[in-house]
């Protein structure tokens, strides 16, 4: 695994958060537009198009509140400099290896589990300590195994770096 300098990184995530949350408050003003627009006013108790876009605004207001939080975590999160026999903890850079020798590059974070990343030609995902291959990482080290069961198979991983 090239060097990767996880304040960078931290950097990117934030900065697809805060996109994220651009997106979502742009999405929000549009359905609540469509939701207080005069032609969507109810004729009738049928109908209901005003009433939907604004539960989809409030949804998604919701949605661009929680992504600022996650933005917040993000950024008081401690970037330790992990040594080769340090336990995997919250903001732990790791490779992975799989038994058919395909290596993945996965990012502990407080939260936005899936977010996946590109990081100077490498692809990295961030996961939760919440998730299963978070929750089986926590507290191994270099050269441990873990496994996890996705889609019905076992699938068995080596750590080889920690950072």
């Amino acid at each position: 695994m090239e060097k990767i300098n996880k304040q960078k990184l931290l950097n990117l995530i934030i900065e697809q958060l805060k996109n994220d949350h651009q997106l979502l408050l742009q999405a929000a003003t549009a359905a609540h537009a469509a939701a207080t627009h005069a032609e969507n006013i109810p004729d009738s108790k049928y109908e209901t198009l005003s009433v939907e876009a604004s539960y989809i605004a409030q949804g998604q207001a919701n949605r661009a509140q929680d992504i600022l939080k996650t933005i917040e975590s993000f950024r008081s999160l401690e970037l330790k400099k992990f040594a080769s026999d340090d336990s995997i903890r919250l903001g732990a850079l790791v490779l992975l290896e799989d038994g058919e020798n395909l290596q993945r590059q996965i990012f502990l974070g407080p939260s936005s589990g899936g977010l996946k990343l590109k990081y100077e030609g490498s692809k990295i995902m961030v996961i939760t300590p919440e998730s299963p291959l978070g929750e089986n990482l926590l507290g191994k080290k270099v050269g441990d195994e873990c496994e996890l069961t996705t889609a019905g198979k076992l699938r068995g991983y080596e750590i080889l770096q920690v950072s």
